[in-house]
């Protein structure tokens, strides 16, 4: 690595970082990670493993009780949110999909939807709904502006909360098990999509526990223990032919884990 390249800050650097519940459930724990611009990072581990938390604690809705994280080379912490100029900076780089598309969706109509984040960052009228309207041809949503987002189908639904993100044009992009409920032909739709943001330039990062979709969306793999704890870093050929790995950390089923071909991960059951 060049020093023009390491005088770069990481997008997320995260030092001992560990959260918990009120209820005490833990979290993350002890996450020491160096997230740079432009990697396809994701996030793979069983359910409940952190890798939701941890998206959380990047997007500044979570504050973890020990450790620092900083993004972009400053502190992010719930101070820093408060200040108005860090907040509006933070919040027009990174974006989150939700796993539960609803919970993000409230507007009265798609277009609507997709307007309401470059509107609140100031953008003129002209420029919004030039960003709309090119938002709406790339997700092919043009047919359905009109509508209420709570009348889409779940593969709609996903659509519009991606397009609202795309639409404010984050530098980062934080998604939580985004391929979850989807039929094939919009799973294959956004594994495509995912693919060519990476090709823009866009900094991934993707939580999921389906196997299938890694090596499509991701040259980088964090994988999550059950004790919410990062237990391996690389790339997605080392980690997904680690047949030990993936069983130690419950992301494949045992009673296949003797006859899955060496190397074939497509072979294995995958626990949800």
């Amino acid at each position: 690595m060049s020093s023009a390249e390491t005088a770069v800050a990481p997008v997320f650097q995260l030092e001992k970082v560990s959260y918990h519940y009120l209820d005490g459930e833990i979290g993350v724990r002890d996450l020491d990670l160096a997230i740079h611009e432009q990697e396809r990072i994701v996030l793979l581990g069983a359910n409940g493993s952190g890798k939701s938390t941890l998206l959380k604690v990047l997007d500044g809705l979570l504050f973890p009780q020990e450790g620092i994280i900083h993004a972009f080379g400053q502190e992010l912490h719930e101070k820093s949110l408060n200040d108005d100029g860090f907040n509006h900076a933070f919040r027009r780089r990174v974006g989150f999909v939700f796993q539960n598309s609803e919970a993000q969706l409230f507007s009265s109509t798609v277009w609507e939807e997709i307007a309401f984040g470059p509107l609140h960052m100031g953008l003129g009228e002209a420029e919004v709904r030039q960003r709309v309207t090119e938002v709406l041809e790339l997700f092919g949503l043009e047919g359905v502006k009109d509508r209420p987002p709570f009348t889409l189908s779940g593969g709609e639904k996903k659509k519009v909360a991606l397009a609202s993100v795309v639409a404010t044009n984050p530098a980062v992009l934080l998604l939580d098990e985004p391929t979850t409920a989807l039929d094939p032909r919009t799973q294959r739709w956004l594994i495509d999509m995912l693919d060519q943001f990476g090709r823009f330039g866009k900094t991934l990062i993707t939580a999921t526990h389906d196997l299938d979709t890694v090596e499509e969306i991701a040259d980088r793999v964090l994988v999550f223990g059950e004790d919410h704890r990062v237990v391996a870093d690389g790339t997605p050929s080392e980690l997904l032919s680690d047949r030990d790995l993936l069983l130690r950390v419950n992301l494949i089923d045992p009673r296949f884990h003797k006859h899955a071909h060496d190397g074939d991960h497509r072979h294995y059951h995958i626990h949800d």
